[in-house]
């Protein structure tokens, strides 16, 4: 099982190959990129920050329950920290199984799940403001307001 909060690009083909088994028919992949709008609004580029022990440990935890769950034969789950680019990875999911259906079951699952219980944050930079959009709220934790640039 392979789990990582890095501020290192994320390789999908390091994330398969941790998960590929013999007995896997089936390898489904996710990769949550940056785009260039939110909202309506142009987004420049993201800022992640976490709790990196209890990120990785929450991951692992998610990542057990879901080859648990949906009788998978492995998982990876790695996530970027720092700044990030249109374009870059910020959330890699592998997950291989007998079978596709349960590793698409499985990855939505395990993506919605870490979105929801991960402690990662995520700033939103714009070109006139930035404002932390996702993390606090589903961990009771708060982050300052936006900001605007030049106030």
């Amino acid at each position: 099982m392979l789990i990582r909060v890095t501020p290192e690009r994320l390789d999908p083909e390091e994330a398969i190959e941790a998960v590929r088994r013999d007995e896997a028919g089936a390898v489904d992949v996710f990769l949550g990129v940056v785009r260039n709008t939110n909202k309506g609004r142009a987004v420049d580029h993201l800022v992640y920050d976490a709790y990196p022990s209890m990120a990785e440990k929450t991951m692992r935890e998610l990542a057990e329950e879901a080859v648990a769950r949906f009788d998978l034969t492995d998982s990876a789950v790695l996530h970027r920290t720092g700044r990030l680019e249109i374009g870059e990875t910020s959330l890699l999911v592998a997950v291989s199984a007998g079978h596709r259906a349960a590793t698409f079951e499985a990855g939505h699952w395990l993506v919605n799940e870490i979105k929801r219980q991960v402690p990662v944050w995520k700033k939103e930079v714009w070109a006139d403001g930035e404002e932390w959009i996702e993390g606090p709220e589903s961990l009771g934790m708060e982050r300052a307001p936006a900001t605007m640039r030049g106030s």
